[in-house]
């Protein structure tokens, strides 16, 4: 299966949820971050668990272990070769579902107006 192209979520504001949360955390987890970015970009809908998960609704989790935390990355697929990232947290178990809530809603805005809420970065 080829790659995915991997975009980002971005607010009617121009803020970019997922950048925003990568930029506030500390260095080393946020490379690793940026690995498996990579990981979901080279193997998109073949990543499966333990490294993503599906959660609900089209929504699914990257899920990046670093000392004893958790980072979740919430995404979904958008057409046959785009994955949208639309949110980023850190937990020690499970996604609240008001996360993964806020995602589905982020994902119906996207999908109302895709060219509105793209934002293309390269880490």
């Amino acid at each position: 299966m080829p790659p995915v192209q991997v975009i980002y979520y971005k607010e009617d504001d121009g803020t970019v949820p997922m950048v925003s949360w990568l930029n506030g955390i500390q260095r080393k987890p946020r490379v690793k971050c940026y690995e498996w970015i990579e990981r979901l970009k080279n193997l998109g809908h073949e990543l499966h668990r333990p490294y993503a998960d599906t959660l609900r609704d089209g929504i699914h989790e990257l899920r990046v272990r670093f000392q004893s935390v958790n980072y979740r990355m919430l995404y979904f697929f958008y057409g046959n070769a785009s994955v949208v990232l639309t949110h980023g947290l850190t937990k020690e178990n499970m996604i609240p579902d008001k996360e993964i809530e806020n995602a589905l809603e982020l994902k119906m805005k996207f999908e109302a107006d895709p060219k509105a809420h793209i934002f293309y970065w390269e880490p």
